[in-house]
């Protein structure tokens, strides 16, 4: 059951940077694929953000 979620999740990733790629080449690109390419990429960013915060922040792991 978690590897079907995990090929689940992983294809709506492959299908979200497909329509990035797409939206980012094609000037004709449909609507709904301009839609998911701007939720892919505030995703991203909202994914990636707190990784950027604990870089920031310096460690203490000396």
């Amino acid at each position: 059951m978690a590897m079907l979620a995990l090929i689940g999740v992983l294809a709506l990733v492959i299908a979200g940077c497909a329509c990035v790629w797409w939206t980012s080449r094609a000037d004709d690109a449909p609507r709904w694929a301009r839609a998911v390419s701007a939720v892919t990429l505030a995703l991203a960013d909202l994914l990636s953000t707190p990784s950027r915060r604990s870089r920031r922040g310096g460690s203490d792991d000396d």
